[in-house]
């Protein structure tokens, strides 16, 4: 059985006529937490729309699932982008937001009693309280609304968590909190999870494996400890390094 989930070939990306990524070549570790990280404008966040085939690309995204070999299918990942647009108080409770992927009539028309359960089960899944469901979206803290993102992304039961950025919009004193609800999770469905982050010390508590990503290549591939080490960070991103 194959130690990888996602193995990625030569996967290049352009936009307009910038090349935003030039032939990456990296392999996911199954079951594990693998944070990405680089400069800004380094192409972390392009490189996760071309996983979910958001954006076009050359090369390859091969998924290993058991013995059995297939191409990869956005069925199977869960992705949480950096910045969800929603309109400014657009009548819309939790309740709306987690049913619209899943109820095939209009909402406007009723929510199938069905779906509530299920989203409950969901909201408990990312530990959300049930009295959430009733709340406008546009009133959720930035904590409550990545998790409400995330109870989506983890239905149903994906093999591959995408996340960009996840603590962002959070408050510093629930970072830690969320990057422990991801390990949780993790631990309890075996979910393999890629995620873009800046913050290197809660990489280097959660993360298992760490891409570096510099100017559209990666550059290096390593444990947190060892990545993590100024004298390894100011080698691959040069003596200028900030990340953020």
């Amino acid at each position: 059985m194959s130690n990888y989930l996602l193995a990625l070939k030569n996967v290049s990306v352009k936009l307009g006529h910038l090349e935003v990524l030039k032939d990456v070549n990296a392999s996911l570790l199954k079951g594990k937490i693998t944070s990405l990280i680089g400069l800004n404008g380094s192409g972390k966040s392009t490189l996760l729309r071309a996983i979910v085939r958001e954006i076009p690309f050359e090369g390859e995204l091969d998924f290993y699932c058991g013995h059995a070999h297939k191409t990869s299918d956005p069925k199977h990942v869960g992705y949480v982008p950096q910045k969800l647009r929603l309109e400014a108080g657009l009548p819309l409770t939790v309740r709306d937001f987690l049913a619209l992927p899943m109820q095939d009539g209009p909402i406007f028309m009723g929510i199938k009693k069905s779906l509530e359960s299920k989203m409950l089960a969901m909201l408990a899944k990312v530990g959300s309280s049930p009295n959430m469901l009733d709340k406008p979206v546009d009133k959720l803290s930035g904590g409550e609304l990545q998790r409400l993102l995330l109870a989506l992304a983890m239905e149903p039961n994906p093999e591959l968590l995408l996340l960009d950025e996840p603590a962002a919009g959070i408050d510093f004193q629930d970072q830690d909190k969320f990057y422990a609800l991801l390990k949780e999770l993790n631990h309890k469905t075996g979910v393999t999870i890629l995620l873009v982050s800046h913050d290197l010390n809660l990489i280097n508590a959660y993360a298992d494996q760490v891409w570096c990503l510099h100017k559209g290549v990666i550059v290096g591939i390593g444990d947190p400890s060892e990545i993590l080490a100024k004298e390894k960070l100011q080698m691959l991103f040069g003596s200028g390094l900030k990340i953020g």
